[in-house]
């Protein structure tokens, strides 16, 4: 694992897979909310399937989340702060080309970060379905960011038992992780419209059939220019571990 520190301070833990391989740019990796990037792409065998392709691959963990920086302060937060970080990194590995593939929060990292550099040859937007593109960010029709934010925030067992927003809960303290600095981020979650018509690279949008974060895929796709999009098996937490998910992610970015 590398750390690379950003124009405000933030260090962030970047880990790398894999070797350069000639006409082909790395894959670079944005994981989702809660989780990190060892979580949300190793454990389901994304990462080995890409290396065993011959890819190389670079994954950070964005700030607020595994072993990079944890701020608490909602202004240190939002996806677009993410996509800053994540062009600051690529400046600092001098990186000039990557396909680039974000799941949930990531999505819309990669989203944002796709409208407005030119480096990404192909993008995959995971996890993520029309609230992209009719809300700017996750789809808080899903899951309203207050419940979320405050089953982060109680100490109250009872309150996370009845909260409908207890997975969010159960999988922040399974994977150990920094409830203030994820509520901050919930606060700060981008809501604003993305230049999805200025996304010039090939796009796949990739997602779950039973995931209730991603629905309508095929109306985000159709907000980017040329994009298409494909729905394997799963759910929200489950569609990466899909039989179906790496063999379209290989077929896209080959």
């Amino acid at each position: 694992m590398e750390r690379f520190r950003t124009s405000d301070g933030i260090s962030i833990a970047v880990h790398r897979w894999g070797a350069p391989t000639a006409g082909l740019p790395p894959v670079v990796l944005h994981h989702g909310f809660i989780v990190d990037a060892l979580t949300n792409f190793q454990s389901p065998g994304v990462v080995a399937a890409l290396v065993e392709a011959g890819r190389e691959v670079i994954a950070p963990d964005a700030r607020g989340h595994g072993a990079s920086g944890k701020p608490h302060d909602t202004a240190a937060y939002g996806e677009e702060g993410m996509a800053r970080d994540l062009s600051q990194l690529l400046d600092h590995l001098r990186v000039r080309e990557l396909d680039l593939v974000g799941y949930s929060m990531g999505g819309v990292v990669a989203a944002i970060f796709a409208a407005h550099d030119r480096r990404v040859r192909r993008l995959v937007l995971s996890g993520v379905g029309a609230g992209v593109a009719e809300l700017g960010g996750l789809d808080t029709r899903a899951m309203p960011p207050s419940e979320v934010a405050a089953v982060l925030l109680t100490e109250s067992r009872t309150a996370v038992e009845s909260s409908p927003a207890a997975g969010f809960r159960l999988l922040a303290d399974a994977v150990g992780a920094d409830r203030l600095a994820l509520a901050a981020q919930v606060n700060a979650a981008h809501r604003t419209p993305i230049a999805l018509h200025a996304i010039a690279a090939p796009t796949l949008v990739l997602v779950g059939a039973d995931d209730p974060l991603a629905v309508r895929p095929q109306d985000l796709a159709a907000a980017i220019p040329g994009a298409r999009w494909r729905v394997v098996s799963g759910d929200h937490l489950t569609a990466l571990r899909s039989p179906e998910y790496v063999p379209a992610l290989l077929d896209f970015l080959a």
